[in-house]
């Protein structure tokens, strides 16, 4: 069975969480083969309940010491643009799919998403978008994130955030 695993990281996003649990969403994942979606909630305040049926499975959790696991065995990862979650989905090799948080303030993280995508690493939309893209987009089309790319990674970083 394909899954999906979903990472706020340490922070909360309860909007992507809300989103990513809706009826069209989840919809647009079965039709996609998806039949499992892991959720990593942070410390949001959506909680969504779990449940299993014969088609489709939600699982639920807040924080574990390591989410190496769910990023490896995932067919696909939905992130925050977190740096430390697209090094650590890219790095494992598994395709991901970045959701921006329009709300934030001097946006760093769009300027990241952008970037890897513009590299073709990754795909990035905002929740308004992410039931269209994840329709639209082709996971075959995306390039490697080719081992030793950390320090281009971290220089962009700090060009990013104003350290260069």
């Amino acid at each position: 069975m394909k899954s999906v695993f979903v990472t706020v990281g340490t922070t909360s996003f309860d909007e992507l969480i809300s989103c990513v649990t809706s009826e069209d969403v989840i919809q647009a994942l079965r039709e996609l083969g998806y039949g499992r979606l892991v959720l990593q909630i942070g410390r949001g305040a959506v909680q969504p309940v779990p449940y299993s049926s014969a088609q489709f499975t939600l699982e639920v959790f807040r924080y574990k010491d390591s989410i190496t696991e769910e990023i490896r065995t995932a067919n696909l990862v939905i992130s925050h643009a977190g740096a430390g979650s697209c090094l650590e989905t890219l790095g494992a090799g598994t395709p991901l799919l970045v959701v921006v948080n329009d709300q934030l303030m001097n946006n760093h993280q769009l300027e990241l998403a952008r970037q890897l995508h513009q590299d073709g690493h990754l795909y990035y939309c905002t929740c308004r978008t992410l039931s269209d893209t994840l329709k639209t987009m082709d996971l075959s089309a995306l390039n490697p994130f080719l081992p030793g790319q950390t320090e281009k990674f971290a220089a962009f970083l700090d060009k990013a955030v104003g350290l260069q």
